[in-house]
């Protein structure tokens, strides 16, 4: 996957009416693009151009799996699920990078008339991050599965019931951070 030609999509050529393309995503396809919180990815990513006079309609259909990195106890290897779909309009247009400035939807997107070629490299990378949510932790039924790591989970129901054992005796557990505030919670009176 060297090159980027095949998620260049030579759509003068294509008649109206619907298209379909596919795409399988690894992670070598990531190499082009920053750092990523994620491994063993597996998309698919499947694609319908709808051609039309000076537009075009594209829908992604994003699928497959992905390892990510658990919020709760910080194992590198959770399985994840993707599955999301996603819509853009391309107009064709004289001047594209004005219009584009100017455009406040997401789903639109501007090119100039004389391009031939259509790149969906960059939205696929876009759409498969969409895909992922931004806190990735397992199910509360699923902890403790294999893919955990077992001696953070410890750790967080030690301090979990170290907190709790303080609050059962009344005493007041708070982060240190909005010590001294209190003063400041009955100005209005």
């Amino acid at each position: 996957m060297n090159s980027r030609r095949e998620f260049d999509i030579a759509f003068v050529g294509l008649k109206p009416g619907i298209h379909s393309f596919e795409y399988h995503i690894e992670d070598r396809f990531f190499e082009h693009y920053q750092q990523q919180d994620f491994k063993n990815m597996a998309a698919h990513v499947k694609l319908t151009l709808d051609k039309k006079t000076g537009f075009m309609l594209l829908k992604f259909e994003i699928g497959g799996k992905v390892e990510v990195t658990c919020d709760r106890c910080g194992s590198p290897s959770l399985p994840w699920t993707l599955w999301d779909e996603f819509n853009i309009a391309v107009k064709l247009v004289e001047n594209p990078e004005e219009m584009n400035d100017q455009e406040e939807d997401p789903d639109v997107y501007y090119i100039s008339r004389g391009e031939s070629h259509l790149h969906v490299s960059d939205w696929i990378y876009e759409f498969i991050l969409l895909s992922l949510p931004m806190q990735k932790m397992c199910a509360p039924e699923e902890i403790g599965q294999p893919f955990c790591n077992k001696e953070a989970l410890e750790m967080l129901k030690k301090l979990g019931s170290g907190e709790n054992r303080e609050q059962e005796k009344g005493e007041n557990v708070r982060n240190p951070l909005w010590k001294g505030l209190e003063k400041f919670k009955d100005l209005d009176n």
